[in-house]
């Protein structure tokens, strides 16, 4: 479902500032995969769901989506392959607009537009079953506007517009980094529960290295712009929080303490 070859993308190319964002990565995701990724501030996580979405291109290298070469393909065309949630609740929606406008816009992001009613009567009881599933009470406010929601709900929301049209690939970029503990629990039960309905390939990066080992049947861990550790399903289930920090130590030699990542 997709596939990247040897992925490399530098920045401020030849100034004192030069970075190396991503170094020749390749990986490959089944359908249906859930991949987790974690690693420190700077690692090139968020490079890496940037390239996936079509924000930047790759200096080298190659992107596939179901089978698809989408390298060159700009972001408001990969779009209708790809629903993405951001760490900001506010990124995903329209604030001005009601819940059931959001909806319907999310509904129709990879159908061809007529001139027909936005929300006949199927559709608005479509929404309304959907919007049950988050257990917000929020099919009891259609229209309400988005921008009086809290950011659990917005993001709830969100996540709810990103799987609509059960897209070739989700990424969640640490979907719940910016919810308290409460809300990014239910936002994370959310996830596990409408990525398993319709089993949609997806990507998470996240710094919660719990949740990292909670979701998902694979996990990936990243350091310098490079992939240098991949975990299989079977091996992930064992695993714990101090054996992943002891894996990245041995790698590299150094420690993730100083990062976010042990705020699990």
């Amino acid at each position: 479902m997709l596939r990247l070859e040897q992925i490399s993308k530098l920045f401020n190319e030849a100034t004192p500032d030069e970075k190396v964002a991503l170094d020749k990565i390749n990986l490959s995701l089944e359908k249906g995969d859930f991949v987790t990724i974690i690693g420190s501030n700077g690692a090139g996580k968020s490079t890496l769901m940037n390239m996936i979405s079509g924000v930047l291109t790759p200096d080298v290298g190659k992107i596939y989506i179901d089978q698809k070469d989408v390298t060159k393909l700009p972001e408001f065309k990969r779009s209708k392959l790809i629903g993405r949630v951001f760490q900001d609740p506010m990124a995903g929606t329209a604030p001005s607009m009601t819940i059931e406008e959001n909806l319907a816009m999310a509904y129709s992001r990879n159908k061809t537009r007529g001139l027909r009613k936005g929300v006949d009567k199927n559709r608005k009881e479509f929404f309304i079953e959907s919007l049950k599933t988050l257990h917000l009470n929020l099919e009891k406010r259609l229209n309400a506007k988005v921008g009086l929601l809290s950011g659990g709900e917005r993001q709830a929301l969100s996540l709810l517009m990103s799987t609509f049209t059960k897209p070739s690939i989700l990424l969640l970029d640490e979907h719940t980094a910016a919810l308290d503990p409460s809300r990014a629990k239910l936002i994370t039960s959310l996830t596990k529960e409408l990525v398993e309905k319709d089993q949609l390939t997806t990507i998470m990066v996240t710094h919660n290295m719990q949740q990292a080992l909670d979701l998902g049947n694979r996990l990936i861990m990243m350091d310098n712009g490079q992939i240098i550790l991949e975990v299989k399903e079977e091996e992930k289930k064992k695993l714990t929080i101090e054996q992943l920090l002891k894996e990245f130590q041995k790698l590299r030699g150094g420690s993730m303490i100083s990062d976010r990542t042990l705020l699990a």
